[in-house]
């Protein structure tokens, strides 16, 4: 696929006549969450069928929305405490116009791979934008739609509002009041502060030596690791829940139950040898409900959830048991253990110690598992005015166990796992991950 880069510029922020300026020196400072979470571009890429929206109306909604979520106008920053923070200087965000003269259906690749990294922009290097974008548009007049935003800035649950209100803005609808962001009275420390979980070890760990850099996407390293798309169709996922939930008064969720089986397919096709070794997954939680944020609330707001168990009992036991325990680690995150890690991460502890944050990407999580469910963002709901997306999906993260789960295409209640993959353990994989035994 050879992608011809035909214009790049900023789209800065527009805002309707008549209306106010806006205060570009204000800084909105970096919440504990967001100086917890992942600090990396995340990209994902749409894809629209033809008659594809018009670059124009895409570049105009883009203005539009920026003007309402001005964190994605702005700049990573430092503030005047020197803490870090976006400065709402509506700086804009990149736009990058791009072609492919193919028919989008003979070359687009069905699942994440070195190939689709053409398809947005570059993730690595220092990156001036906190939101990037690609438009890419097809011989036969598909468009893909590359899509990168700074993790730092905000969660997954706030990026899908944005995706959706830029389709709104495109299509000349009202997009709605600006979202609630971070200020210091927001999510405040208790005074005086109560730490009743532990969090050094979960959140964050005292370096033994300074973290090595992290790995470019498609080095030598990522050569051995693909990435399999497991479909599950609306029938397995139902017949995994009832094998799941026997007995039980409850069933198992989707995320759980899926979760569950990827986690167990996983080990046995690594080849695990030692039953008493243990594997941990880590899963996000979302704090909104567990600390009553205001609605809308822009910005990062999750913790992680970490279930354990014994290779041996992921191999023997049913599949209940893994179940059983993701559901249980995940409902341990609670609104307590959340207001805990704001005392923590409040107190000083973090900087007195030298403390650095668990979420890091690394190359290889086994015998781990990492997990991303998109399963109940609004992804599909982005409309530039052409209708919904032919399809959606990560971009190339190679990190050997590190899952994304969305929902099918095809709107049928069906499930896609993109899942990364040692190469030598690929067959093993598909042999055994649509198997209920």
């Amino acid at each position: 696929m050879e992608v011809k880069v035909l214009s790049s510029k900023l789209v800065r922020p527009s805002y309707p006549a008549g209306a106010p300026r806006p205060d570009t020196t204000e800084h909105v400072p970096s919440s504990v969450f967001d100086k917890a979470t992942y600090h990396i571009q995340m990209a994902i890429i749409y894809a629209f069928a033809p008659p594809g929206p018009s670059a124009a109306d895409i570049e105009r909604g883009l203005a539009a929305v920026l003007g309402v979520y001005r964190l994605f106008a702005g700049q990573v920053r430092a503030g005047p405490d020197g803490g870090p923070g976006v400065l709402l200087n509506d700086h804009g965000a990149r736009l990058v116009e791009a072609s492919v003269d193919a028919h989008l259906a003979d070359i687009a690749p069905t699942k994440p791979s070195p190939a689709v990294l053409q398809l947005h922009p570059d993730l690595e290097g220092e990156i001036e934008e906190v939101v990037q974008v690609q438009l890419t548009r097809f011989a036969c007049g598909s468009l893909a739609v590359g899509f990168t935003a700074n993790h730092a800035v905000a969660d997954g649950h706030a990026t899908s509002d944005f995706l959706v209100a830029w389709g709104r803005a495109a299509r000349g609808l009202p997009v709605g009041p600006p979202p609630p962001v971070h200020h210091p009275d927001l999510f405040p420390p208790r005074d005086p502060p109560r730490v009743e979980f532990e969090h050094r070890g979960v959140e964050y760990y005292r370096p033994a030596q300074p973290a090595a850099a992290g790995h470019g996407h498609g080095e030598a390293q990522h050569n051995n690791i693909v990435i399999h798309k497991a479909h599950f169709t609306k029938d397995f996922v139902a017949g995994l829940r009832a094998k799941a939930s026997e007995g039980r008064g409850r069933p198992f969720s989707r995320f759980e139950t899926i979760l569950a089986h990827v986690w167990r397919t996983m080990t046995r096709a690594r080849g695990l040898g030692n039953p008493l070794q243990t594997s941990t997954i880590r899963i996000s939680v979302d704090g909104r409900p567990r600390l009553a944020a205001p609605a809308g609330y822009f910005g990062n707001l999750v913790l992680w959830a970490f279930p354990r168990a014994t290779v041996g009992d992921l191999l023997n036991r049913p599949l209940k048991h893994a179940a059983q325990a993701i559901h249980d680690a995940v409902a341990r995150v609670d609104g307590a253990y959340f207001r805990s890690f704001v005392d923590f991460a409040s107190s000083g502890a973090v900087e007195k110690e030298g403390l650095e944050p668990t979420a890091v990407l690394k190359d290889v999580l086994c015998p781990d598992l990492e997990v991303d469910s998109w399963l109940t963002f609004p992804f599909y709901e982005l409309d530039f005015g052409g209708g919904s997306p032919g399809y959606f999906m990560p971009s190339y993260f190679p990190t050997e166990g590190m899952l994304f789960l969305v929902p099918s295409y095809l709107g049928d209640g069906s499930v896609d796992a993109f899942v990364p993959v040692f190469e030598h353990n690929l067959e093993a994989f598909k042999q055994c991950c649509y198997s209920m035994e």
